[in-house]
């Protein structure tokens, strides 16, 4: 759907920093400035655009730094008059706007994360409805985000999202059909399923967990041959989610399930519902039905709480499980959280800093395991792009942007981005595999 409007054709750059859930909230935003006949830029590093709005994350500290600086980046190139507004909405904005307001003055207006409506009048533009379900897509056109909720219920000690994003509010399953099938007609392949808590998705709505229910009707989309689920609040993980992902063909054998720590002093730290026996025996479980799944986690080291016996417990743990995927962080004092009202920060940044490149050396050492034992195996590819002598690729057990990738050398032949291909995989490092085409004999 397009707005008729005698305006001449503008630029605005919307810069998108942060999670992939905030690349969807740009991407709603984008649809709406381009009904608006207005010309959208992402990400752009030029100052094509005569305005730019930022789209902020204020989720940890190293996060809201990065947000500030491109802030302060994009001000004085409005000072040297190459562009004439910044806008700032998104997380940080929600969660600083007064002392923002105070601090950095020059940003011509500040908006939080449910002010859409208000960023289309303050650039006096026509807000869509019928556009709600539709998205100018800022990823390849071959996969897609789909956001099935918002805000998040839990009580974890060291998050803030609950204060940014507010109660959990799950998306009707037939606004989420309609945003799949949007994405179906414009030829996406893989279809990655993002919310603060999937594991929450229909509590509000049908007063039971309905993600099941909405990953079968998905699956039913034929045009999506990968559908993947990323972050999985353990407690109460609906475990019926299970035969679904081992059934359906085009349901990835993936799931992003985050433990943040392997003591259980920790975890009732951290206010997370649920112990570590509890979290293992799950993983067992769906690795028993599912034996060729990949499991993506993520720790949180240098919590109120972990002394060196802790962070050698989640050490043991790491190498016990062997998870085929793993993130690291390390532990931000968030203003307004449990953990920051509760809990002295007595672990310092630099230990912090070293035990995050303990655990990652540890992971390493898995993933290069695990990755030559793929050696001389054939994988089902999807080509992301080209880099140089290489074309970037991805196995179903990988994530863009999070995961790691196939390189296949372009001597190969010709690779068409967006299409899957059988490859072979002939060497491995800790996060690459290197492939060529499958050759039948």
């Amino acid at each position: 759907m397009q707005v008729n409007s005698d305006k001449k054709k503008d630029f605005i750059n919307v810069v998108t920093l942060g999670c992939s859930k905030n690349t969807v909230d740009s991407e709603v935003l984008m649809r709406q400035l381009e009904a608006n006949n207005l010309k959208v830029l992402h990400n752009e590093d030029s100052f094509a655009a005569k305005t730019v709005i930022i789209n902020t994350c204020g989720f940890i500290s190293d996060a809201k730094q990065e947000s500030i600086d491109t802030i302060l980046q994009f001000l004085k190139a409005k000072e040297k008059g190459l562009i004439k507004r910044v806008l700032v909405i998104g997380c940080l904005s929600e969660r600083y706007k007064k002392d923002l307001e105070k601090e950095i003055p020059d940003v011509d207006k500040y908006f939080g994360v449910n002010d859409l409506k208000d960023i289309i009048k303050y650039l006096n533009l026509n807000f869509i409805k019928d556009l709600t379900t539709e998205r100018y897509c800022t990823t390849p056109s071959h996969y897609a985000y789909l956001k099935i909720s918002e805000g998040c219920d839990r009580k974890c000690a060291f998050c803030a999202i609950p204060m940014i994003r507010g109660r959990h509010r799950s998306k009707s399953m037939d606004v989420l059909m309609r945003e799949a099938e949007y994405f179906a007609d414009r030829g996406v392949k893989e279809l990655i399923l993002i919310a603060q808590d999937l594991t929450s998705y229909g509590l509000d709505l049908y007063k039971r967990p309905a993600l099941t229910d909405l990953l079968s009707k998905l699956s039913e989309f034929e045009s999506f041959q990968w559908i993947r689920l990323h972050y999985a609040y353990p407690a109460g993980f609906p475990k019926e989610i299970i035969p679904v992902i081992k059934t359906k063909n085009n349901v990835c054998r993936y799931i992003d399930v985050p433990v943040q720590h392997a003591s259980n002093k920790l975890l009732k730290l951290m206010r997370r519902g649920y112990s570590l026996e509890q979290f293992t025996e799950l993983i067992s479980h769906i690795r028993s039905e599912i034996p060729d799944v990949t499991i993506r986690t993520t720790i949180l080291t240098g919590h109120p709480g972990e002394g060196e016996k802790e962070f050698l417990e989640l050490l043991e743990f790491i190498e016990r499980m062997k998870f085929e995927r793993l993130g690291v962080f390390k532990y931000s004092e968030e203003e307004g959280t449990y953990g920051r009202d509760h809990y002295p920060d007595l672990v310092s940044e630099k230990e912090k800093s070293e035990r995050v490149n303990e655990i990652m050396n540890l992971q390493a050492s898995i993933y290069k395991k695990l990755n030559y034992n793929k050696i001389n195996n054939s994988f089902k590819v999807l080509i992301d792009s080209r880099g140089g002598e290489y074309y970037i690729g991805r196995t179903e057990a990988d994530s863009p942007e999070v995961d790691q990738e196939v390189l296949i050398p372009v001597s190969c032949g010709e690779f068409k981005t967006g299409n899957f291909y059988d490859i072979t995989i002939t060497d491995a490092e800790e996060y690459d595999l290197f492939g060529v085409p499958f050759r039948r004999n």
